[in-house]
Parts: structure tokens; C-alpha cells; sequence
């Protein structure tokens, strides 16, 4: 399934940014200081499916730290369709290693 590239948070026609918790205390954070720069965000559990990614049609993507490595059994599951959405993607730490 590929995601469409134009964000728009539904009612609003702003465009929106995804930011996927993966568990990091920053989150709330990285959400704020995205918004600080006028854009929209929406932080959703990093358990969301490439589906969902395509029907909320966000504009990018940005993968949250987390406290776990990529390579522990204990690692978060996530959608590996998220990285053929089209879209822009950012990891920070942990998002970073799994990308």
C-alpha cells in the first residue's frame, strides 16, 4: 500500500506530520517543538499501520526515540509498509537505527 504525499488533518486542510511514538520521554517534546514552527503534528502509537499512515494522508513522518535497541527481542512491532509511504521520513535515535 503506498500513502498519498498530501497531509491534511481531516475538517482542517492543514497539512500534518506524523510523529510515531516509539516510546521515547521526548515525544511530547519533539510534538511541541514541531508545532512551535506553525506545523500541525499528530503523535500516534508507533504500533499504526501503513494503512492508517494513508488514510490520515500525512504530509511526513517522524519515527520517536524508545528505550529499547532495534535488535532486542523486546523491540516494538511496528508496519514495515510505513518506509514505502512516500513520504518523508525522520528518525530520531531509535527511529534512526530502524530505519
Amino acid at each position: 500500500l503506498l500513502c498519498t504525499k498530501m497531509g491534511t488533518l481531516a475538517g482542517h486542510g492543514a497539512e500534518v506530520v506524523a510523529i510515531l511514538d516509539a516510546g521515547s520521554q521526548y515525544g511530547k517534546l519533539i510534538d511541541r517543538n514541531i508545532r512551535e514552527l506553525n506545523v500541525d503534528t499528530e503523535l500516534v502509537p508507533f504500533s499504526i499501520t501503513a494503512e492508517e499512515i494513508a488514510a490520515k494522508k500525512f504530509k511526513a513522518i517522524i519515527i520517536s526515540g524508545g528505550p529499547e535497541s532495534v535488535y532486542a527481542p523486546t523491540a516494538p512491532a511496528y508496519d514495515a509498509g510505513i518506509f514505502s509511504c512516500g513520504v518523508p521520513l525522520l528518525g530520531i535515535c531509535y527511529g534512526m537505527q530502524l530505519m
